[in-house]
């Protein structure tokens, strides 16, 4: 899975005092407190409608037979303040997986003092210890905070891909539909 991050030493920001993060890999007993996360980050994107997974099904997806996706967490001493949420995906061109970034959420009084970029900076290295050949995630249009942040550390907004999605009773009946 992600691993452990040393923990950091973030310099001291403004009037925030100097505090200590760790981020580490998500245990099975963190599953509660990475679902409360999804759900401040619903929350933040005016989306709690669309949250209905559940800690048992992230458990399943997280450490099953078959993992398909890895999060880590984020902590301010012992509060978890920030997650990340990410799996491999590839690239046919490449020939090379890469690392997709599903969410990346710090709690609102968290904000400012490192912890996003923290967690983007372990994500990134993850990837080149893992030798993806990219690292990408998608950026809702109207988050000009997130897409300054990202574009700061060297991201690229593409302007010529859309996501295309179908899902729910559409992706029933068109998998319903293949003979």
């Amino acid at each position: 899975m992600g691993g452990a991050a040393p923990l950091l030493d973030l310099p001291h920001t403004g009037t925030q005092p100097r505090m200590t993060f760790r981020i580490e890999a998500v245990r099975q007993q963190d599953c509660a407190v990475l679902l409360e996360l999804i759900r401040g980050l619903a929350e933040y994107e005016k989306l709690t409608h669309m949250v209905v997974g559940t800690e048992a099904q992230l458990k399943r997806e997280l450490f099953g037979e078959r993992p398909v996706i890895e999060a880590v967490i984020g902590w301010e001493r012992a509060r978890p303040v920030g997650f990340a949420l990410y799996f491999h995906n590839f690239s046919t061109f490449l020939a090379r997986r890469g690392l997709y970034l599903e969410d990346l959420f710090v709690v609102p009084e968290a904000r400012g003092r490192g912890y996003g970029k923290a967690l983007m900076l372990h994500l990134a290295r993850l990837a080149v210890e893992r030798g993806c050949g990219r690292f990408e995630w998608a950026v809702l249009d109207w988050n000009q905070p997130s897409i300054d942040f990202y574009k700061s550390l060297g991201a690229e907004v593409l302007p010529d891909w859309r996501i295309c999605r179908v899902s729910g009773e559409a992706l029933a009946r068109l998998g319903a539909s293949v003979r």
